[in-house]
């Protein structure tokens, strides 16, 4: 079984540390990118699963990378969850219903909180699961 791929675009290294623990327990690979400009450089590298992007960073901000992803061809289709501290009802309106984001979770946040999103984008997404059994 190849695990999911996500990749963790926050400017905090703990907050990465957090969700890879939460999210290695089940089952997948979360890599880091401090801040935007990391982030950016690391999916066109290698484009994850998944992304977990954290709105306000010091060098690019969230919105500014989300930007980017969707403007090309080859990071567009990539499920976006933001992790963000900005929790008025406002800041999600504009996340999920006028950005487009996938999901929209507010720290501080429970580990079930986390993996359920996640597990909901991703199986959303079309991402197929590589852990069914094989059909005989």
């Amino acid at each position: 079984m190849i695990p999911k791929r996500i990749l963790c675009i926050e400017d905090h290294p703990e907050m990465i540390d957090l969700i890879r623990v939460i999210l290695g327990r089940r089952g997948y690979q979360v890599e880091g990118a401090i801040g935007g400009r990391e982030g950016l450089e690391a999916i066109e590298r290698d484009p994850p699963d998944l992304v977990l992007l954290d709105l306000m960073m010091p060098d690019v901000d969230g919105w500014e990378v989300y930007r980017q992803l969707r403007a090309k061809a080859e990071s567009k289709d990539i499920p976006v969850i933001v992790v963000t501290a900005k929790a008025q009802e406002v800041d999600r309106v504009l996340g999920l219903h006028i950005a487009g984001v996938n999901d929209y979770l507010v720290k501080p946040f429970s580990p079930k909180q986390l993996a359920e999103s996640v597990e909901r984008v991703l199986g959303a997404s079309g991402a197929k699961r590589t852990d069914a059994a094989p059909s005989e």
